[in-house]
């Protein structure tokens, strides 16, 4: 299910302000999203930003005491896709958990044996708003040429997401 979008730049604060969205559209009684993306960091950062707790360490009796730190929640869960690329043909796919259980993770996405996380989701969405959204088929003749005018074409296509860098899923 896609929830937000979110036009800016890719900045930190630009993903925390995606993620502070996310997290009004969802049901205080729902489970936090599984979200996946490529290898930017500035989605680790916001998530543990947005979905994250100040802990303080043990104090262990020697030297400074420690400051308090900002770790994620425990059932927050994130995974880096990572698709690497030889003269435009992808030779490998590395999928990273950065934050959740593995088992818990590939048993959500129903992963075979191999433990394999696909991008298929994440791009057939792609696909569906770059074919049915005129205004992002480039060179084309309803290409966007200012930026005003592609925020308004936004909302025609519904509760869409573009920033096409991330994909939400809702476990069921």
């Amino acid at each position: 299910m896609l929830l937000s979008h979110h036009e800016g730049k890719h900045s930190t604060e630009d993903a925390i302000e995606l993620f502070k969205e996310v997290e009004k559209m969802r049901s205080p009684s729902s489970p936090i999203p599984v979200f996946t993306s490529d290898d930017w960091d500035a989605f680790e950062e916001a998530l543990i930003n947005v979905y994250g707790k100040i802990e303080l360490p043990q104090y262990k009796g020697i030297g400074r005491k420690p400051l308090p730190k900002l770790v994620p929640l425990d059932d927050l869960k994130y995974i880096k896709v990572l698709k690497k690329k030889v003269k435009n043909y992808v030779f490998e796919t590395v999928q990273r958990i950065i934050f959740g259980d593995p088992e818990e993770i590939f048993e959500m996405f129903g992963a075979d044996s191999d433990s394999y996380i696909g991008t298929s989701y994440a791009e057939r969405i792609n696909l569906t708003i770059r074919t049915s959204l005129a205004r992002f088929i480039r060179k084309g003749m309803n290409f966007s040429k200012t930026k005003r005018m592609h925020q308004k074409s936004i909302p025609t296509f519904g509760r869409s997401t573009l920033e096409i860098r991330t994909f939400f899923m809702m476990p069921f």
